[in-house]
């Protein structure tokens, strides 16, 4: 156990307090980190507070070069990291490589948007002797707040951005998966200036709440449930911060009517069950049109039936574990309470017999199922397929939009009629023709109502970070026409 990553050095190696971080294939111990408390946060802020002034002084491109070599640090140690991640948080390795991959390719892309960017010039009301500005600036100290699902890319989509602009972080990575986090702090940030970058580990209360109510901390980035959100919302509501918030989603997948059966089955299995279903914007409602439901749903649950459960260490494993008992316990609860409704499982719904330890689930494909069972209308996590058909495409778009959340939505159509009326009509941040899942480093992404208020990636993930300024120039000093007196 090493602790906190401050100032560019080990700090509080041998606290009093600890978070076991476990295997979830395996539930055994990999490491202990400290459970940090509000006064190893406020020692964190005032490190990055301190380092801010000469970080946003620092010329935009030897930032980016410091940036590009973190992504070189980072391709140097990969395997540690895939490894690191496979086992804290038990995705498949292959999946954790396309984490890194977009970990690495995020740096890079804002290492050179950031480099470019400081503002635009307006047309002046006196264009002789006036000249107007808008002027992007950095905040200060952000608070990055971190889920356990993509504990490196959903900081990547904060942090690269937060020092592109010229912001300094301090981190608060998931107690679940805190060791991924401290080592790319050590191993991949350790050239930058003592400050930069720390990392803070522990509970959200004390850590992340004193992140939140510190007056020197003025932008909040966070992503995870809508119950944390609203508590951050609350804390940092009296001092007015710049609030990053990307909360939980229920998204919705189509199956239009003339769709081709089996690549519909593959895309649906890979957009619910990626990552076992752990993820903001997997699949957690289906809606599948009347004339092909029944092929479909064979072929889905073959597809299911096809895929193989294991340690995400394996090279054989399709699907790993979920992050721990509560979640499975409450993934249960959803299978459960649907049954009792009247939902059919086809396939899953139980714990694999062949696994004594690790918090595993079979896939789950329900039917029978509607908007009044939880499992239809509460954010799942957990690798569950649920049904429902539809007779017109009104009625598909009328079931997508009932819900309080708005991340993502994806259809599966090759009708252009259909394609623009579906994304036009439904109400998500993000909307995927085809092909699920899949993101765009400049194509911001984030989500609509109770989702959250963020836009990460793109343009749009720079700006997040930071603050705009108008300046009004004039050359001359003449007074003039409209001064007093009238």
């Amino acid at each position: 156990m090493k602790g906190h990553w401050i100032d560019n050095q080990w700090v509080d190696d041998d606290p009093e307090d600890f978070i076991e971080v476990c295997n979830p294939a395996t539930e055994e111990i990999l490491e202990r980190v400290p459970a940090g408390s509000e006064a190893n946060a406020h020692r964190a802020v005032e490190s990055a507070k301190a380092a801010f002034d000469g970080w946003r002084k620092t010329p935009a491109i030897e930032r980016a070069a410091l940036l590009h070599e973190a992504t070189a640090k980072m391709r140097a140690n990969w395997s540690e990291l895939v490894e690191l991640l496979t086992l804290e948080e038990g995705k498949p390795v292959p999946e954790n490589e396309e984490e890194l991959e977009w970990v690495a390719g995020t740096f890079d892309y804002y290492a050179e948007l950031g480099r470019h960017y400081r503002g635009r010039v307006l047309p002046s009301p006196e264009p002789e002797n006036q000249l107007n500005l808008v002027l992007k600036e950095p905040y200060g100290v952000v608070g990055c707040i971190v889920p356990w699902n993509y504990p490196l890319l959903l900081l990547s989509w904060k942090m690269a951005p937060a020092l592109a602009a010229g912001n300094t972080v301090v981190i608060k990575p998931s107690e679940m998966t805190p060791l991924s986090t401290l080592f790319l702090a050590e191993k991949c940030f350790d050239h930058l200036p003592p400050g930069v970058v720390n990392v803070v580990t522990g509970y959200g209360a004390p850590v992340g709440e004193a992140l939140v109510s510190h007056p020197d901390v003025p932008v909040i980035a966070f992503t995870g449930s809508l119950q944390t959100g609203q508590r951050i919302s609350q804390l940092a509501a009296p001092l007015i911060k710049h609030l990053h918030l990307e909360l939980g989603g229920k998204d919705a997948f189509v199956i239009g009517p003339d769709i081709e059966i089996e690549p519909s089955a593959k895309a649906l299995a890979y957009s619910a069950l990626l990552n076992c279903g752990q993820v903001c914007t997997s699949t957690e409602r289906v809606y599948v049109a009347e004339n092909v439901s029944k092929d479909f749903t064979d072929a889905l649950v073959e597809q299911v039936n096809n895929l193989r459960l294991g340690p995400g260490i394996e090279s054989t494993t399709d699907v790993g574990p979920m992050i721990g008992e509560k979640f499975r316990a409450k993934f249960e609860t959803h299978i459960q309470e649907a049954q009792s409704q009247g939902a059919q499982v086809l396939t899953g719904g139980r714990r694999p017999p062949e696994f004594e330890r690790g918090f595993f689930y079979e896939p789950t494909v329900l039917t029978d199922v509607d908007h009044s069972m939880l499992i239809m209308s509460e954010e799942t996590f957990g690798p569950a397929i649920p049904l429902m058909t539809y007779k017109t495409f009104d009625e598909a778009i009328q079931l997508v939009n009932d819900t309080q959340n708005g991340l993502g939505a994806v259809l599966r159509s090759n009708d252009a009629r259909l394609i623009k009326t579906f994304f036009e009509e439904v109400r998500a941040g993000t909307i995927w023709i085809n092909d699920p899942l899949t993101d765009n480093f400049a194509g911001p992404f984030g989500g609509m109502r109770m989702s959250g208020n963020a836009r990460e990636l793109g343009q749009e993930g720079l700006d997040s970070f930071l603050e705009t300024k108008h300046v009004h120039w004039d050359f001359s000093p003449e007074a003039k026409d409209w001064w007093y007196p009238y």
